[in-house]
């Protein structure tokens, strides 16, 4: 069943120019890595910039058939739809202004949330689309876009001079602000199964705040630097990348658990900038940060070991974007090694098990 306003959304929607639809054809490479001569596809050209979403953002199908991104390849950031088996591409719509961290599949693959210079959107992947709303007078969009898992609510950071607020738009009761802030606010990510909102806050705390604007409280991570941020499928935990102040001491990957205010070592890993982990946390893919050894590597939570896959050999380690399937079987990651940033698959179904999303 469907709520009277869910039908007026759909109906309401209308399709854009006729940029949105254009069909690009594939451009598909097989590459073998020279360190460890793992094959992989680079699934676009290095004559433009690809880029992923943020990495806690859903973009790759259920089953890594296909995933949305974002390319300029007529000068402007557009989102696209890419089958992976064919790597042929289609443009979703025709953005003013896109924001090519906040692009988010909804769980049932069907549609696309993503933000702009005027708002948050949401599209079918027949470009028919509908603005669900529209930056207030005086803000513009910040970064990062989170939506639950249900699609209906949504969650976003405006901002102007000195000033941020994290806005919670419900599709059934409108925008509210949670909270106000002159530290800058980025990345909220709602909270699976819960009624609540993690964000950033400056360059490294995380913190929680309820639907209802209460309990906003900066959450008790390791002391240090704060890498990607992701919540567990239920709502239980946040993984999280802690980088320590001192030097000599190990990136580790750590959980903290909001209801008991608990903090975990999980694992060590080998300098990590960046890390995502698969379908049920088994497995973390990373990319190092070492200068020496710009590797990607997967590491098992378990035994606490690595498997080096490939070469990064980023601009800038920050940069690499890591994202599995929601099966586990396929990898995807962004880097710049030939010049632009572009987006490369691995197979990964000989190397990790199988996950149900």
């Amino acid at each position: 069943m469907h709520s009277r306003r869910e039908f007026l959304l759909t109906t309401l929607m209308v399709p854009l120019s006729a940029a949105a639809g254009s069909v690009v054809p594939s451009e598909r490479r097989v590459i073998v890595d020279p360190t460890t001569e793992f094959r992989m596809v680079r699934l676009t050209d290095p004559s433009h910039a690809g880029f992923l979403p943020a990495p806690a953002n859903r973009a790759v199908a259920r089953r890594g058939q296909f995933l949305v991104y974002s390319a300029d390849r007529d000068g402007a950031m557009q989102p696209y739809r890419m089958e992976t088996g064919s790597g042929v591409a289609r443009q979703i719509v025709q953005a003013e202004g896109l924001k090519p961290e906040s692009l988010f599949l909804t769980a049932d693959d069907k549609m696309l949330f993503f933000a702009d210079s005027a708002g948050i959107h949401r599209t079918t992947f027949s470009g028919r689309e509908r603005e669900i709303y529209h930056w207030a007078e005086g803000y513009e969009g910040g970064s990062g876009l989170g939506l639950s898992l249900d699609g209906m609510y949504a969650a976003a950071v405006e901002t102007k001079p000195d000033h941020w607020r994290l806005r919670l738009v419900s599709f059934r009761n409108g925008p509210v602000t949670l909270v106000e802030s002159v530290e800058p606010i980025s990345f909220p990510s709602i909270r699976p199964r819960r009624d609540s909102v993690a964000y950033r806050r400056g360059d490294s705390s995380l913190w929680l705040v309820n639907f209802d604007g209460s309990q906003n409280r900066k959450l008790a991570l390791a002391a240090g630097g704060l890498g990607p941020v992701f919540w567990s499928p239920d709502g239980r935990s946040v993984l999280y990348l802690s980088v320590p102040e001192d030097p000599t001491h190990a990136v580790a990957i750590r959980e903290f658990f909001p209801d008991t205010n608990q903090d975990h070592w999980v694992t060590d890993t080998s300098k990590y900038a960046t890390f995502a982990p698969n379908g049920d946390a088994s497995v973390f893919a990373g990319a190092s940060a070492s200068k020496a050894s710009p590797y990607l590597s997967l590491l098992v939570r378990r035994a606490h070991r690595e498997l080096t896959i490939a070469e990064h050999r980023a601009s800038d380690p920050r940069l690499v974007t890591t994202m599995f399937s929601p099966n586990s079987q396929r990898l995807f990651f962004q880097t710049d090694r030939e010049g632009k940033m572009c987006i490369y698959m691995m197979n990964t179904e000989r190397l990790v098990a199988e996950t149900e999303d």
